[in-house]
C-alpha cells in the first residue's frame, strides 16, 4: 500500500511562494516510485477536489490546470521518491487544501492533504 505525505503547506502572503513536497513509500513489489504517475490536486469546502498539476513517470510530461499556468510548476525526484510542486504569485483563490495523488495500474493513492493560505 502507498503512503503519500504531504509537506511544506502554511500561511503565504498575496504574491508569495511555497513549495510544497509529497514523499512516497510502500510501492507494489517488483516496482518503484518512478512506475508512479504522480498530480497535485486541491479542495476547497463544498467544491470537489480538482487537478493542479500531474507529470508522467519519468517526469517528461506535465499538465496543469489553466488557473495556475505559469505560476506553478511540477517536478519529480525518482531517487528521492518526492515530488513537488512550486507555487509562485500566489493568489487568495489558490488557498485550499493540497493533495498528493499516486497512480500505478488504475489505482489512485492518496495523502492526507496539507493547507495552503494566501491572505494579507
Amino acid at each position: 500500500q502507498v503512503q503519500l505525505v504531504e509537506s511544506g503547506g502554511g500561511l503565504v502572503q498575496p504574491g508569495g511562494s511555497l513549495r510544497l513536497s509529497c514523499a512516497a513509500s510502500g510501492f507494489a513489489s517488483g516496482f518503484t516510485f518512478s512506475n508512479y504517475g504522480m498530480s497535485w490536486y486541491r479542495q476547497v469546502p463544498g467544491k470537489e477536489r480538482a487537478l493542479v498539476a500531474a507529470i508522467t513517470t519519468l517526469g517528461s510530461t506535465t499538465t496543469y490546470a489553466d488557473s495556475v499556468k505559469g505560476r506553478f510548476t511540477i517536478s519529480r525526484d525518482n531517487n528521492k521518491n518526492t515530488v513537488y510542486l512550486q507555487m509562485n504569485s500566489l493568489k487568495p483563490e489558490d488557498t485550499a487544501i493540497y493533495y498528493c495523488k499516486a497512480t500505478f495500474a488504475r489505482v489512485d493513492y492518496w495523502g492526507q492533504g496539507t493547507q495552503v493560505t494566501v491572505s494579507s
